[in-house]
Parts: structure tokens; sequence; C-alpha cells
């Protein structure tokens, strides 16, 4: 019995160091989120042209929609172009995508992906372009988007993430989506500013100087998590990535437990690939070069799923109380009090609501499959995993009023 109560106090305090860390990194980053992010100063007042990319597989239902709300740029008409790029659409959908005055390009692919239909698109564009901007098949974006952006690449920065928040929360699994996407929101990307290094990017409301990101997506064909890749590529590489808060993207949230998992499992299943891929190569930078980003940013595959590490937490905490002495279980609550402080901070006020403690309650469900999608990531980033959009909740007026 004493061997086992010892092999199980090791193995606690291996799992809690593990946390200990990643808790105390968030905890920094939240803390820093609180503050003010003063961006460079403009260079130039240029009016750059955009190409403004929206690739969808299969989003018949909500395309047209999403290419007549971008064309509301209150940005140069000339200094941007909305280009549709369709996999997979049916030929009413592309007829009705015809009418409008955007560009539609038809793509397709034995297995589709974003990054193959972004570098077949910009091959056909040709180089007519200052910035790429890419947005998802179901993104929204404020009036003022384009003039936002435009303004950091006035700064000099070739690379930038828009504010992406949610357009809908019409269910328990939506809010808790929309949540996380705040939280990341606070630390990965205005946290990140305020302490000076690289914002992480999404996977759209971002925008690259067009002829880089024409030449580093030649070499990315990611079947999961593109962003991902050129997140850390352009870090190892001393591209600093800008983050502009007040620049909003609306994007659906998952609705469903199903969708859930199947999101999750593609993220945790790209997470694991470039934690293998870069997590060494960084260190290594960190310590030849002293390239803080590019460690700084590798270091996010190390870190557990928000989700993951309360549920973890919790029942670490349990274990301990039963079975390890008090300093143990202290020990756990001293790391889950820096844990709900963290969220406390990053959380926006606007969803300290009846909405989100009914939310909440869906936590153990979402633990739960989050720790089935951790046990079935193997494969995943092999195959192209799609989630439907629907037109739900796309309210377009009212979801925009959301942040004025």
């Amino acid at each position: 019995m004493n061997i086992i109560t010892t092999l199980l106090e090791i193995i606690n305090w291996i799992f809690y160091a593990y946390i200990a860390i990643t808790s105390i990194y968030i905890f920094i980053f939240a803390i820093a989120g609180l503050l003010p992010h003063r961006r460079r100063i403009p260079k130039d007042n240029i009016e750059r042209k955009f190409a403004i990319m929206i690739p969808g597989y299969k989003e018949d239902e909500i395309i047209v929609e999403v290419c007549k709300d971008a064309l509301e740029q209150n940005y140069p008409k000339d200094k941007f172009d909305i280009i549709a790029i369709a996999d997979s659409y049916k030929p009413e959908t592309l007829a009705a995508l015809r009418e409008l005055p955007i560009k539609v390009i038809e793509v397709s692919f034995e297995k589709s992906t974003k990054s193959k239909a972004l570098n077949k698109a910009m091959e056909i564009l040709g180089d007519d372009y200052d910035v790429a901007l890419i947005l998802d098949a179901d993104n929204l974006i404020a009036e003022d988007f384009t003039s936002k952006i435009n303004q950091v690449f006035q700064a000099g920065y070739k690379a930038v993430q828009g504010h992406r928040v949610a357009k809908n929360a019409d269910t328990g699994f939506a809010v808790l989506d929309a949540i996380s996407e705040e939280i990341n929101n606070h630390i990965f990307r205005k946290g990140a500013r305020v302490l000076g290094v690289s914002s992480a990017i999404i996977g759209s409301g971002m925008a690259f100087e067009y002829s880089f990101f024409k030449n580093m997506m030649k070499d990315v064909h990611a079947i999961g998590g593109f962003d991902k890749e050129i997140d850390l590529k352009m870090c190892r590489d001393g591209i600093t990535i800008e983050y502009v808060h007040d620049a909003y993207c609306y994007d659906e949230k998952v609705q469903k437990a199903e969708v859930f998992q199947n999101q999750r499992r593609r993220w945790l299943s790209a997470q694991w690939i470039y934690f293998k891929r870069f997590f060494l190569a960084s260190f290594i930078a960190f310590i030849t070069k002293g390239n803080i980003d590019y460690f700084n940013k590798a270091f996010h595959t190390f870190l557990p799923p928000r989700i993951l590490l309360l549920g973890f937490m919790g029942i670490i905490f349990i274990i301990s109380l039963f079975f390890f002495p008090n300093p143990i279980a202290i020990a756990w609550m001293g790391l889950f009090a820096i844990v709900v402080l963290t969220f406390l901070f990053s959380i926006p006020r606007k969803f300290y609501s009846l909405t989100t403690l009914k939310a909440i309650l869906l936590l153990p469900k979402g633990f739960f499959l989050m720790f089935l999608s951790l046990l079935k990531i193997k494969g995943a980033n092999k195959q192209f995993l799609h989630t439907k959009h629907s037109s739900s909740g796309t309210n377009v007026k009212d979801i925009k009023n959301q942040n004025k």
C-alpha cells in the first residue's frame, strides 16, 4: 500500500508541475490582457488593395449572404475584391454568386482543404493585390473591418489578426464556444501583444501582406490546422503578428455536442502534430538565437485546452482529498484559484448572465467530449473534417449591433 501511495504521489507531483507551469503562464497573460495595447504609429496613409478571400466547402446555405455582407465595407470600392472560392457548390449557388459584383473561383480536389483552396485561388488571381484577407464561409465582418486592418499595414506589419466574436448564442454549447474564443482573444492575442510577443492567429478574420502570404502558402499542405502552421513559421522567421481588438469578425459557434466533439478532435490533432514538429526546434532557437516569440508560440502546443484543464484539476483535487495529505489538496486548491481568476479576468462582462450560468452546467459533458476527442485524435490530421454551418441566428444588423 505504501508503494502504491508513493507512486501516486510521484505521478501527482509530475502532473502538478505541468499544470502549475501552464496555469501560471495563462494567468500572467490574462493579467496583461487587462492593460491597454498601443500599436505602432502609421508610417503612411496608403489605401492598400485587398483580396478578401472566402474559401468554402458545400456552404450553399450561407455563402451568398456572407458575400453580400462583405461587399458593405466602408473602404474604397476599387480597393477591394470579394473572392468566393467555391468547392463543391450547387449550380444554383454558383449562379447566385455570379450575379454579385465579386469574383468566383471554382475549385475541386480529391481531398479538400482550406490551404489547397487558397493556393489555387492565388494562382488564378495573380499578383494585383497588396493584402490577403481571409474569412470563413460563415463569417460576417464589421463595416470598418478592412479600414482598421489597413491601418495596421500602414504601420508596417505584415500579418494581423482581427477580433473574432460569436454571431450566435442559441445553444449552451454555442455560449461555451463563444466564451472559449473570448478567453483566447484576451490571453493569446491582446495579452500577448501587451507583453510584446505576437498575437495568435485563428484561421479567419486574419490578413497578410499579399506577396508574403502567397509565397508562404506554397509550402503549406496541412489538411487541418493550417493557421497553426503559418503562425509558427512566421514567428520562427521573425514576423510579428499584430492584433486589432476593435476590428470585429463574427463567427458561427458550434450548436450541437457532436459538432463540438468533431471540431475539438481536429484541433487537438493539429496541436499534437505541431507540438512534435516545432516545440524542440523553437526551444533551440530560443537558446541559441533568443527567439522568444517563436518559443512562446510553440509553447501554446504544450498547453492543455481550458476545459480539460478545469476537468482534470477538479478530478485530481477530489482524489487528493481522499488519498493524499492536506498540503497536496491545498496546493491543488491554489492552482484552481489561479485558473478561476484567469477566466474571470478574460471573460467579457456581457457573458455574466443567467444564460452563461445555464451553459456552465454543460461543462462536465464538454469535458467528457473533449476527453473522448483526445483519445481519438489519431488520424484526424489525415482527413478533412468539415464543420457544416447554417443561417440560424444570422440577422446581420442584430449581430453587428452587439459590439457597438
